[in-house]
C-alpha cells in the first residue's frame, strides 16, 4: 500500500499481517512499527477463541472488559467481542514487550478504544464477518476499517447519505460495474478517518471526501477541494478476495515514538527530576520532624 499525499519518504504502510493465533510470529508487527510507524494485523476470528481455555484465562485477558463481555447476552457477539480485544491486546503486546495480560483498554466518548496508561501508541479496531482488524501507530492517529468488498451501498440508495457532491458525481461518471466498488471504497475510507480523528459516526459522511476514482491522498471537502494537505495517509487494499481495508494514519506533528518498550517509556530526565524532588523531601521530612 502506498500513500502518495505522505510528507516522509518511503512507504508509509507495509502490507497488512495476517495473524494465525496468539503463538503466530508476532516480529513483523513490531517490524513494521519500526519502520513505518504504523502496523495493520488481520486475523480470522475462529482463530482467536479465547473463552475455549476457561472463564479464569479469558477474565485474566480481558481485564476491565471482564464486565462488558458478561453483560453481552448473544453468543456470536460475546464471541466476536473477546476475539477482537484479546487480537488487539497481543498486537499491543507485542509492540510494548509485555504480556497481553497486562494490558488494559480504556474507551472514549465515542467507543473509541485506546491503550490505559500507555500513549505512545495508538490504536484502531475493525471487524466484519469472520474477519478481525486492528491497527497500531506510534506516529500520530490511525484508524481502520473492513467491509465485505461485495457489499452493495450503490444499488442501496446509501450515497445520497455518505457521498459528498463531488464523489457523486464522479461515480456516476464511471463505468457501472466500478461504481459499487468505489462506494464501497469511500465508505471504509470514511469509516477510517473518522475513527481516527475520534469521532466516529458523528461526522456525517457528507461533510468530508475523498477521490472515488485514484489513489486517496487527502481528505476532500464538499466541493473536491484539498481539506488537508499532507497531513494524513491513506490506504485501501484488498485482503483474501473477499474484503476491502482502509487505513487512515495521521502525522501528531511531535516525531514518531521509537522506544516502545513499556518498561522505558518514562522519559529518563523525567525520572531524575522525580527522584532528586522525593530525595529533597526525605531529607525535608527529619527537619520538620525535629521542629
Amino acid at each position: 500500500m502506498t500513500a502518495p499525499g505522505r510528507r516522509t519518504p518511503g512507504p508509509a504502510l507495509g502490507e497488512p499481517t495476517a495473524i494465525s493465533g496468539p503463538s503466530a510470529d508476532w516480529s513483523r508487527v513490531r517490524a513494521d512499527l519500526d519502520r513505518h510507524g504504523a502496523a495493520v494485523v488481520c486475523a480470522r476470528q475462529d482463530d482467536w477463541r479465547p473463552e475455549e481455555a476457561g472463564a479464569r484465562q479469558l477474565q485474566a485477558l480481558l481485564g476491565h472488559d471482564w464486565e462488558r463481555y458478561l453483560e453481552l447476552t448473544h453468543p456470536r457477539v460475546r464471541t466476536r467481542f473477546a476475539a477482537s480485544r484479546v487480537l488487539l491486546k497481543f498486537a499491543a503486546a507485542a509492540a510494548l514487550g509485555v504480556r497481553p495480560q497486562s494490558v488494559e483498554l480504556a474507551y472514549g466518548l465515542t467507543g473509541r478504544p485506546c491503550l490505559r496508561g500507555y500513549d505512545g501508541v495508538d490504536i484502531s479496531l475493525s471487524h466484519t464477518d469472520d474477519l478481525l482488524l486492528v491497527g497500531l501507530a506510534t506516529d500520530g492517529a490511525i484508524g481502520v476499517d473492513a467491509e465485505r468488498s461485495d457489499r452493495d451501498l450503490y444499488g442501496s440508495g446509501l450515497g445520497r447519505h455518505m457521498c459528498t457532491p463531488y464523489e457523486a458525481e464522479r461515480i456516476e461518471a464511471m463505468p457501472a460495474a466500478e461504481r459499487n466498488p468505489a462506494m464501497v471504497r469511500l465508505w471504509t475510507l470514511k469509516e477510517a478517518y473518522s475513527k481516527a480523528i475520534g469521532l466516529g459516526m458523528r461526522f456525517p459522511f457528507t461533510d468530508f471526501g475523498f477521490s472515488p476514482d485514484r489513489a486517496p491522498t487527502d481528505v476532500l471537502r464538499p466541493d473536491g477541494t484539498p481539506g488537508t494537505v499532507g497531513a494524513w495517509a491513506f490506504h485501501t487494499v484488498s485482503f483474501a478476495g473477499r474484503y476491502t481495508l482502509a487505513v487512515a494514519v495521521g502525522d501528531a506533528g511531535f516525531g514518531r515514538t521509537t522506544d516502545l518498550a513499556a518498561a522505558t517509556a518514562l522519559d529518563p530526565g523525567i525520572v531524575d527530576a522525580l527522584l532528586a524532588a522525593l530525595g529533597e523531601e526525605e531529607q525535608e521530612e527529619p527537619a520538620r520532624c525535629r521542629g
